[in-house]
């Protein structure tokens, strides 16, 4: 009875047969033939050859499994887990998976793993959970290598092992999951766990990408692939290509990369109402550097109508997020009241908390509000330091000022060999009016010799 039902299953020397299929395995079980339980508790599961029951098909799974049928534990404990055909039970989940692990039904191994590493149904246990994976990877189960690479390249559940964390990625590969195409490919890339190779980083990115793995598609357009020609030739066409595939499967970052692309032409033909449209979409998505770019576009009238107040708007949002770029244009818009109110506290702010994230144009301007006042008490040995910290970062309108600290004593002692050398140093940078000063330091001998030739060569360049 039960082959003839499996012949009509399979459509073995008959016709396929579902209706028959069901019959013949509905009369089996009334003969207590335990896998006919199963497969009838398939039927009623999907559907096949009679109408779906999911309260029929957890009675003979249940049957079926107190009668020692492995793979009908799992399915069991499927329903227990997603409340099919019965209340949803994670404890009786977990107790059936793991009966059906023990008796060697290879998914349950891993269902059980899913278990102990969530917490599912039991107490949360990494080393089980890894134990557990590993049986189910040496079992063929692909998720479960996946899964085992993961445990050994983060250090869960086992010590951290990159060399194992690479094999079992590439085993998993090999049998075709995305995901693990994808951090194979980023082991070849960074020469995790095996010697970097970006032919075989590129092969396996692209493998992911034609997967459907969007982050694979993000990453084959980079400068791990087409656009820098890393593991391949440059190609600046391809690399759009997948930067739009990406962008277009909800990936934020390729997002903003499309609307560099379209920004400036590369790969494609420029068009900033495109460049705007996707840093907006990728914006929209969180994604900072987006914000930021967005507010510029917005700033300058590309890709948009120019309005100030979105532009003020997406600075905000930027900098809240931590772009130290847009804390300094934050800090320009409250300083001159740019798309909102003035407000110089705001603005010292701003300025504060870029310059204190390297940002040098901050740094200078920070100095300003020390030296005057300006929303923030005065205070002359702030606005020394950080018109130091910012002419030793290159800003050449900060080495004047520190140059005049140094001459008048402002914020530190007086020092005109000090004052000299930054005067020099913001000259020899192109800034005017330090030409002029050294210049005159030279025709006095202040802080130097004094040396006409080289007077005259600076009022020359002043003037």
């Amino acid at each position: 009875m039960f082959n003839l039902a499996n012949n009509y299953t399979n459509g073995e020397e008959t016709e396929k047969n579902l209706k028959n299929a069901f019959y013949w395995y509905q009369k089996a079980v009334e003969n207590d033939h335990i896998e006919a339980m199963f497969n009838l508790a398939i039927c009623y599961y999907n559907g096949k050859g009679t109408e779906k029951n999911l309260e029929k098909a957890f009675y003979w799974y249940q049957k079926a499994a107190e009668n020692d049928n492995k793979e009908a534990m799992n399915s069991l404990a499927i329903c227990y887990e997603d409340g099919k055909g019965i209340e949803k039970n994670l404890g009786k989940a977990f107790c059936w998976y793991q009966k059906a692990a023990e008796n060697g039904a290879k998914e349950a191994m891993f269902n059980l793993s899913i278990c102990y590493e969530n917490g599912k149904g039991t107490e949360k246990n990494l080393g089980k959970a890894f134990c557990w994976y590993q049986k189910a990877a040496e079992h063929d189960v692909k998720e479960a290598m996946f899964n085992l690479a993961i445990c050994y390249e983060n250090g869960e559940g086992t010590e951290k092992n990159l060399e194992k964390a690479f094999y079992w990625y590439q085993k998993a590969a090999e049998n075709g999951v995305k995901e693990a195409m994808f951090n194979l490919a980023i082991c070849y890339g960074n020469g995790k766990g095996t010697e970097k190779n970006l032919e075989k980083a590129f092969y396996w990115y692209q493998k992911a990408a034609e997967n459907d793995n969007k982050e694979a598609m993000n990453s084959l357009a980079i400068s791990i692939c087409y656009e820098n020609g890393k593991g391949t030739e440059k190609n600046l066409e391809e690399a759009f290509c997948w930067y739009q595939k990406a962008a277009e499967n909800g990936v934020k970052e390729a997002m903003n990369s499309l609307a560099i692309c379209y920004e400036n032409g590369k790969g494609i033909e420029k068009n900033s109402k495109k460049a705007f449209y996707w840093y907006q979409k990728a914006a929209e998505e969180d994604y900072i550097k987006a914000m930021f770019n967005l507010a510029i576009c917005y700033e300058n009238g590309k890709g948009a109508e120019k309005n100030l107040e979105k532009a003020f708007h997406w600075y905000k949002k930027a900098a809240e997020n931590g772009h130290i770029k847009a804390m300094n244009s934050l800090a320009i818009y409250y300083k001159i009241g740019k798309g909102t109110e003035k407000n110089l506290k705001k603005a010292f702010c701003w300025y504060q908390k870029a310059a204190e994230n390297d940002v040098k144009e901050a740094m200078f301007n920070l100095s300003i509000f020390y030296e005057n006042g300006k929303g923030t008490e005065k205070n002359l040995e702030k606005a020394f330091c950080w018109y130091q910290k910012a002419a030793e970062n290159g800003v050449k309108e900060a080495m004047f000022n520190l140059a005049v600290c140094y001459k008048n004593g402002i914020g530190i002692e007086k020092n005109l060999k000090k004052a000299l050398r930054w005067y020099k140093k913001a000259a020899e940078e192109g800034y005017t009016k330090a030409m002029f000063n050294l210049a005159i330091c030279y025709g006095n001998g202040k802080g130097t010799e004094r040396n006409l030739e080289k007077a005259f060569y600076w009022y020359q360049k002043a003037a």
